[in-house]
């Protein structure tokens, strides 16, 4: 019977006595597979219950040839672990070292008539290797502590998944409808450049080197910070840090238009933090990956900063020859540029919701609250550093908001081109919330500043 006990199993249940029948298998690699079965628990990380054993004995999960057993995600299950004894006053706790991919939601007793074991209920979430720490105690005194035992949560076929990316983007009709409203726009932005401000970022190029201190530095600090504070699982952390880390989102220039900031300083501000993301985002993500524990490589989508910056390049310098050679032409841009960017504003905050509405289905409130706080900090980072160097209040207003705005896209291409499907997706809302946040944030100024401005010119 003691051989019995050693069996891992996952069976249909109902009650914890009910007899388990034997439900794995041996794989080629030497792991082994359980069924799925139905079962309710509370969830908790780590979870511990008198169960009953009479000598002091060693754990056991199957037959103990295998430390590693194979489990689908997204399903409940039970683990029968067996102490090799039978003393009542035998205590088991266990715990998933990686919750964000395993749970263990309670340790019962067997039935009384199979004494010697212990069933583990389990949740399994995101696809992943997650340890077990296992420690058997006899009245307080440990005498048994295990971690080499593994589940390793593999995916299982989900047809109604839709996988998603940042090329997302290019599949929405909206897309095909602001495309056209967004290249005038560009052009317009053009029309507004002024040269004598690009000839004065040579000599005080202040502004622009706090840009790039607060966006390189400051706010992948606090992503990280933020992230230790609140205890997010190392994906989000992960999506939370690379978002951060990717500066130069082309809302900068069009937000310090419409608050009254530099909109050549923005212009320029975007452009060079573009460029500057090539060396300096993969060394930030370098060094937050390390103190996450990540040791995948992040790959940086070159050939995506390199579109960036020709999207940006192009038409903004059409413009700037507009304004040159078409000066009437000119003028009727300058008519449009504000209406339309608040449509775009509108439709670029209407396709990150259509875009990450699956995501955000199950996004945990406190990953919101950091979501939430990302482009608030970075506009008051921004802000503060302008105002400590006595900057002018349209360079103030400029530095903060680029310092607040992220490039979520950006972060996105990254996350997805650097891991599997599940660990992608789930650190993948970490840059959808922040780029909700972002926009709905900065359409709330920009209606709170209209309506002051209006305020202010009647009296």
């Amino acid at each position: 019977m003691q051989g019995l006990f050693t069996l891992l199993f996952l069976c249909w249940v109902t009650e914890p006595s009910a007899a388990f029948p034997q439900s794995f298998q041996r794989n080629q690699n030497g792991s082994e597979t359980f069924n799925r079965i139905s079962i309710t628990g509370q969830k908790s990380n780590i979870s511990s219950l008198s169960v009953a054993p009479s000598n002091p004995g060693f754990l056991q999960i199957g037959d103990g040839c295998c430390l590693q057993f194979n489990f689908p995600e997204h399903s409940d299950g039970v683990i029968v672990i067996s102490s090799g004894s039978a003393d009542q006053n035998c205590d088991l706790a266990v715990s998933s070292l990686d919750t964000s991919v395993l749970q263990v939601l309670n340790v019962s007793r067997g039935s009384t008539g199979l004494p010697g074991y212990f069933l583990a209920h389990i949740h399994s979430e995101m696809p992943g290797t997650a340890a077990l720490h296992m420690q058997l105690k006899l009245l307080g005194s440990q005498l048994e502590e295990r971690n080499d035992f593994a589940i390793n949560v593999v995916p299982q076929d989900d047809p109604g998944y839709v996988e998603f990316a940042a090329g997302h983007f290019s599949e929405s009709p909206l897309l095909f409808a602001l495309l056209p409203l967004l290249v005038v726009n560009k052009c317009a932005f053009g029309c507004k450049v002024d040269l004598d401000v690009l000839k004065g970022l040579k000599q005080r190029p202040y502004p622009v080197l706090l840009g790039i201190v607060g966006q390189f530095v400051l706010m992948p600090l606090y992503a990280y910070t933020l992230s230790l504070l609140l205890g997010l699982s190392q994906p989000l952390s992960l999506g939370l840090v690379v978002t951060c880390s990717s500066p130069g989102g082309g809302g900068g220039y069009l937000y310090s238009l419409l608050l009254g900031g530099d909109v050549t300083l923005a212009i320029s501000m975007t452009l060079i933090s573009t460029v500057a993301a090539v060396g300096l985002m993969p060394l930030s993500s370098f060094i937050y990956g390390h103190f996450l524990g990540v040791h995948q490589t992040l790959h940086i989508p070159f050939l995506k900063i390199v579109g960036t910056l020709l999207f940006i390049a192009i038409p903004i310098s059409t413009g700037m020859v507009i304004k040159w050679r078409f000066p009437q032409v000119s003028r009727l841009l300058l008519l449009v540029i504000k209406p339309f960017s608040v449509l775009l504003m509108i439709g670029g905050l209407y396709m990150a919701y259509q875009m990450g509405s699956s995501l955000l289905s199950e996004v945990p409130p406190i990953l919101i609250a950091a979501g939430l706080s990302v482009p608030l900090v970075g506009l008051l980072v921004g802000y503060v550093m302008s105002t400590c160097f006595r900057l002018p209040t349209t360079q103030c207003r400029t530095v903060s908001i680029e310092v607040g705005v992220q490039n979520s896209l950006l972060a996105l291409a990254v996350l997805q081109l650097s891991f599997n499907r599940a660990e992608a997706d789930l650190s993948s809302q970490a840059p959808f919330l922040v780029a909700l946040s972002g926009t709905s944030e900065m359409l709330l100024i920009v209606l709170l500043h209209s309506v002051y401005v209006k305020l202010r010119d009647r009296h």
